[in-house]
């Protein structure tokens, strides 16, 4: 299961021993030991952090990613405050506490700030991960991007002990009905060597994916644009090696390639909203290349947990994406020079490339051993452009983002640990490098209608810069064992879709330094928070609201395509979760809810806060029922997932969302052969609309999605 350290949870620390895996930090989990979540930057346990963490350890993440296929669907799953996700490549509109989440491997992140593709939760293969740290709220921990949180991928290890383990994975998925066509399955391998003071980790994956199927058996349809999972191939390597220089002290390196590629297999076949149909799919040829996901990572880090009595941890890291999307014939991609009929395809690639750092020193102050504080200094690189594959012109201009952050926080304990203070600061620089460009030739056209008004805008390059002050600090009080409370109060910010704002200029003379749209998203999180855990009750309740005076929002246009729209933002929440260890032992049982509001101001006349923010921006209210059983080498787990239904206070009902449930089950037997395990993805085959189908686009008949129906997977993990 996956355990909340909403503030103090206690966890065993997770470690790969002979390739078996990790205890579950769950009900048998030491109450004397603690998990040190990495996100958090900082050697203190999360008991010492005025933070909302959830740990997604190494057996609930296997459980969920057998019955849904992606970390992404994993979180969404166990997290209610974690919107539905589209079932799609494209994360658009998936949000934490109603923004956007950065996602993170070891740290490092992963989203692309100047021009979101929103493939940042699939840049590796899930088998490659120990573990998953989510940090709800707004926050400047890692950086840029964490606005509604954080959700760091932390990568597997080598094993405990010299000598060899391996793992294995051998996996097979079927709709319900079991054709041909809706079968899928997975390979993958990973040796860990240890000798001394030297270890290694490397494996690969293969994954093939074949047609999704919704509840009544029908194809769900392809979204040929944002791209697809169903119907894709991936394939994914991975290596990590270290070496101790010292007791205290480790060099480590880490190298990840993961590219997901659809096959193309499959042609949309449009829907009808108004009787209730959606879309689906039959064999049919693209026209374009198929939408591909491909990421790369290398870093280098050394740590030292004894350097000056503290602990010194640098990190520098290099990484790429190329996302490219499928094509489509609109009016947008039109340009009468190149093809004068107005029947021009076309489609869109991004390229982002980062190159960053990290250093960080924290201990105790010398006299004063209740007083913890940590400096440090982060730098970050980016440079983004996107570009249309067919023609080569350049939609969003190469852009430049650079960030120097210098950063220090405190933590004091008063009263023996039973009243902890928290508090710092990070300076955040950041400068942003347009040069000259043009647009393409829709944005400049007079009249839309008319293909011979269509020239291009031509722009003014720029050096937009901002730098401010993110302040954050927190308050814990324990005042008897087990009972914790907190409140807290942090900022974090990021920049809006750069690459939207550029790429939809149509005024000339526009100077990109003094364009308004380009200043930042600064948003905060203030929570309050109270928790038990004593005997056989795990149980929180937290209250959280947050707002921003000029935030980020997406606004679909009349040609389909999303826009960013700077308006001020107010969102507020409850979270409240339950375990209780049955006195049957083995069996846990859990519930968890969320109820999340969003309200924004679209009319900047009234200047009043009071229209809902809509699906794109704000998922629906939920409720999570779980139950866990555990004998011997038996292991079980059946989870149900209550989205209730949600309406918009805006003009029209189709926008309403009607809310479905959907149950799932898990079970596994453990072998001298290794581990069997059978998982079913929506156990009772509801037919069911995606939240985003139902709330989006609500005139779109192409992008009318069910959802997944009863899907099959059958594993057997070995480990040597």
């Amino acid at each position: 299961m996956f355990v909340r350290v909403s503030l103090p949870a206690l966890a065993v620390a997770l470690a790969w021993s002979g390739g078996a895996a990790a205890q579950s930090a769950g009900a048998e989990a030491d109450s004397d030991a603690e998990i040190i979540v990495s996100a958090t930057r900082t050697q203190l346990p999360p008991s010492a952090l005025p933070l909302t963490i959830d740990v997604v350890d190494t057996e609930a993440l296997q459980q969920q990613v057998q019955i849904s296929g992606s970390t992404v669907d994993a979180v969404s799953a166990l997290l209610p405050s974690f919107s539905p996700t589209r079932e799609k490549l494209s994360g658009s509109g998936e949000s934490l506490r109603g923004r956007s989440p950065l996602y993170a491997i070891n740290g490092i992140p992963q989203s692309t700030p100047v021009r979101d593709g929103s493939r940042d939760g699939y840049t590796i293969d899930p088998f490659f991960i120990d573990r998953v740290e989510v940090i709800y709220g707004s926050n400047a921990l890692q950086g840029i991007g964490a606005t509604g949180g954080v959700v760091n991928q932390v990568t597997v290890g080598a094993p405990a002990e010299d000598g060899v383990a391996a793992r294995t994975l051998l996996q097979a998925s079927a709709a319900d009905g079991f054709d041909g066509a809706a079968m899928g399955g997975k390979i993958g391998a990973l040796l860990g060597y240890r000798a001394g003071p030297f270890d290694a980790t490397v494996g690969a994956t293969f994954e093939q994916r074949g047609a999704y199927r919704d509840g009544h058996g029908n194809n769900i349809g392809v979204d040929g644009t944002q791209g697809e999972v169903q119907d894709s191939d991936s394939w994914s390597v991975f290596g990590r090696f270290g070496y101790q220089l010292s007791p205290s002290a480790r060099f480590e390196v880490i190298a990840n390639r993961f590219e997901l590629q659809g096959n193309g297999n499959y042609v949309l076949v449009p829907g009808n909203r108004t009787e209730g149909i959606p879309a689906s799919s039959e064999r049919g040829v693209i026209q374009g290349d198929p939408p591909t996901n491909r990421a790369e990572l290398l870093s280098a880090a050394l740590t030292d947990d004894d350097l000056g009595g503290g602990a010194f941890a640098v990190q520098a890291f290099f990484s790429r994406t190329r996302d490219v999307f499928g094509g489509l014939v609109t009016d947008t991609f039109q340009d009468p020079a190149i093809d004068p009929t107005g029947n021009l395809f076309d489609q869109s690639a991004n390229l982002s490339r980062k190159l960053g750092g990290k250093i960080s020193y924290e201990r105790a102050v010398p006299g004063f051993e209740d007083l913890t504080v940590t400096a440090g200094f982060d730098a970050l690189f980016d440079r983004t452009e996107q570009y249309l594959v067919q023609t080569g012109r350049a939609w969003v201009p190469e852009t430049d983002f650079r960030s120097f952050a210098p950063f220090a926080q405190a933590n004091l304990a008063l009263f023996g640990g039973a009243v902890r203070l928290a508090g710092g600061l990070r300076y955040e620089d950041v400068k942003l490098d347009v040069g000259d460009y043009r647009t393409l030739a829709s944005y400049g056209a007079d009249d839309p209608d008319d293909l011979s008004t269509y020239e291009p805008v031509a722009v003014g390059g720029g050096s937009p810069s901002f730098n401010d002050v993110l302040w954050n600090g927190g308050v814990i009080v324990e005042p008897i064992a087990g009972l914790r409370a907190y409140g807290s109060y942090a900022e974090g910010y990021t920049i809006a879709d750069v690459g939207r704002i550029l790429r939809g200029i149509t005024e000339d003379d526009v100077d990109i330094d003094n364009y308004l749209a380009l200043e930042p998203v600064i948003s905060n999180n203030r929570e309050i928070g109270l928790e038990w855990k004593r005997g056989a009750i795990d149980a929180g309740v937290s209250y959280f609201w947050s707002s921003s005076d000029l935030g980020s929002i997406l606004v679909l246009g009349q040609d389909g395509i999303f826009s960013v729209s700077r308006q001020p933002i107010q969102i507020e929440g409850l979270e409240a979760n339950i375990a209780w260890r049955t006195p049957l032992p083995g069996l846990t049982l859990s519930a968890a809810y969320s109820d999340i509001e969003g309200q924004t101001d679209s009319n900047d006349e009234d200047e009043l806060v009071n229209n809902d923010l809509d699906g794109a921006n704000i998922s629906p209210d939920r409720l999570n029922l779980s139950a866990d059983y555990r004998n011997g080498p038996f292991s079980a787990r059946l989870q149900s997932r209550f989205y209730l239904s949600r309406t918009f206070n805006d003009a029209s009902v189709d926008t309403d969302f009607e809310g479905y449930t959907l149950l799932d089950a898990y079970l596994a037997y453990q072998t001298g052969a290794g581990e069997f395990a059978l998982a079913v993805q929506n156990l009772a085959d509801t037919y069911y609309l995606t939240y985003d189908s139902d709330t989006v686009r609500t005139s779109d008949n192409n992008r009318f999605y069910a959802g997944r129906g009863r899907t099959f997977t059958l594993s057997w993990r070995g480990a040597f």
